[in-house]
């Protein structure tokens, strides 16, 4: 089974630090802004969930990307599956973002960028302090992602 990024956004405190690595490492800038990585920080329920993609199996953005610049590429052992998008192939129309269910695409410098996983060693899981982001096998489909992730923050809505 493939590693990737899962989060716990139970132990997520939102303190910014996976944003800024991120930055730091694929732009030398500490700004959030250029960040791969995105965290919603829900002050009235003190919760922060942090968005990265989810290196889907089947993407919707790389089948709505006109050029062709996004595929899927996995290393020689297998262990790494990562959707790629090819800088040199873009052409910063922004399809990729509008079919993105998660919102995990950005258009930086006009072309689209998203989580690579740092090559197989994501920089943002090694400064998360409270353990929220990890590098490991992908148990779950996307889909139960997305639901685990709708039920905890609907929970949170719903009246006591």
């Amino acid at each position: 089974m493939a590693k990737g990024i899962v989060i716990d956004i139970g132990r997520c405190t939102g303190c910014g630090y996976c944003e800024l690595i991120c930055s730091f490492t694929h732009h030398g800038e500490f700004n959030p802004l250029k960040s791969r990585i995105h965290s919603s920080v829900f002050i009235d329920k003190s919760m922060a969930v942090p968005v990265v993609c989810y290196q889907c199996e089947d993407p919707w953005c790389a089948k709505n990307c006109p050029a062709g610049a996004i595929s899927i590429d996995k290393d020689p052992g297998g262990a790494v599956s990562v959707v790629t998008v090819h800088k040199d192939k873009c052409v910063g129309c922004k399809m990729c973002t509008l079919a993105c269910p998660f919102g995990c695409i950005v258009v930086s410098d006009s072309y689209a960028e998203k989580c690579d996983l740092c090559g197989g060693d994501p920089q943002c899981v090694k400064v998360c302090r409270s353990g929220a982001i990890r590098f490991e096998e992908a148990h779950t489909s996307v889909a139960a992602k997305r639901k685990s992730v709708a039920e905890r923050l609907l929970g949170s809505y719903q009246e006591e």
